[in-house]
């Protein structure tokens, strides 16, 4: 295992909260704090013509109102922040950090641009893993890093029909517009998969499934379909915020690192059979390279992560004991923290 520099760390800190920053100068109106349920929601309220909009921002927490008091001048430094962002993705360059691959690069940013992932969309799967170097502080190597063409994107359907917002640009058209063709499912009325012929990427939209059936869903924020899975709920639950290493980077989101890491044992079990064995190597290569970083620097957060998923049940439990018994070593790791 190697520590990324502390130049490294440094410019990915400093490119997240440029990032940041720059979301909230996007604003067009005046914040407004909404509650929906036991929880509040920040909007940007303006008005187009004889219509009023509110456009979502956040989920209220401190953080974030911090930011949307400085919004104006953040607005005003704008244009500084652009040239900054992109001085510190030639810094991660230089320092070899690894960056998102064209294809990939494309179709992620452009769906962050349309607002994927400010409206709860969670980037998930092996291009989620890899943001984990700078979080992390740590080199993924290429074993664990390796490249996929799949590009698999995560929401609870509750969220995206509580926010009542939607992306600013359709993401049928955003997808035609990069060449991807929709790949309708068996009933032939609901699309969640697109696929790129040129580069054969592939860009799915999941959704957790809290019931026997894992059914098609929709998710109104993003206008598309979902397939819904078992055990996702666990997985996207209080997700981060990090930067998509892409041109001059985009802010998106992915699961927490401790959470990903024990949510890839169970799927690892789910594929341990069949077509998707091979899959499930790489699962557990990914989990055993998390669990051994997370439990040197955050052993606490693993730690709750850990139980947490425990608690939830025994086929949780039955999920997670399956794969540990392929690698006694991390059932050591997991149990002795």
């Amino acid at each position: 295992m190697k520590d990324l520099s502390p130049v490294a760390v440094a410019a990915w800190t400093d490119l997240l909260r440029h990032l940041r920053d720059a979301a909230v100068g996007e604003l067009r109106g005046t914040p407004r704090l909404k509650k929906v349920g036991q929880k509040s929601y920040w909007y940007d309220h303006f008005r187009i013509g004889d219509q009023t909009v509110d456009r979502y921002i956040g989920e209220d927490n401190p953080e974030l109102r911090t930011r949307l008091e400085r919004a104006e001048r953040i607005r005003a430094a704008e244009k500084q922040s652009q040239a900054e962002r992109s001085r510190l993705m030639r810094i991660l360059r230089a320092e070899g950090c690894l960056m998102t691959d064209r294809g990939s690069g494309q179709v992620i940013s452009a769906m962050a641009r349309s607002g994927v992932f400010r409206l709860g969309g969670t980037l998930i799967g092996t291009q989620a893993f890899r943001c984990y170097e700078g979080e992390l502080g740590v080199r993924i190597g290429f074993d664990q890093a390796a490249m996929t063409d799949d590009v698999d994107i995560a929401s609870f359907e509750r969220l995206s029909i509580a926010l009542g917002d939607q992306v600013t640009e359709p993401l049928a058209e955003v997808f035609r517009d990069l060449s991807f063709a929709p790949l309708p499912s068996v009933d032939g009325q609901h699309v969640w998969r697109w696929r790129q012929s040129a580069q054969q990427t592939l860009v799915e939209f999941l959704t957790p499934c809290f019931d026997e059936n894992e059914g098609l869903r929709e998710l109104p924020a993003l206008g598309v379909s979902a397939q819904s899975l078992h055990y996702l709920n666990y997985l996207i639950a209080e997700p981060i915020q990090v930067p998509l290493l892409y041109r001059a980077g985009f802010l998106i989101q992915v699961p927490r690192p401790e959470r990903y890491a024990i949510h890839k044992l169970i799927v690892a079990d789910r594929r341990r059979d069949g077509p998707d064995a091979l899959k499930a190597r790489k699962d557990r290569a990914q989990a055993e390279f998390l669990i051994s970083v997370l439990s040197r620097e955050r052993p606490d957060d693993l730690r709750e992560a850990y139980e947490t998923a425990r608690q939830k049940g025994p086929s949780w439990r039955a999920r997670l004991q399956s794969s540990l018994n392929r690698l006694p070593h991390l059932r050591d790791s997991l149990e002795s923290i």
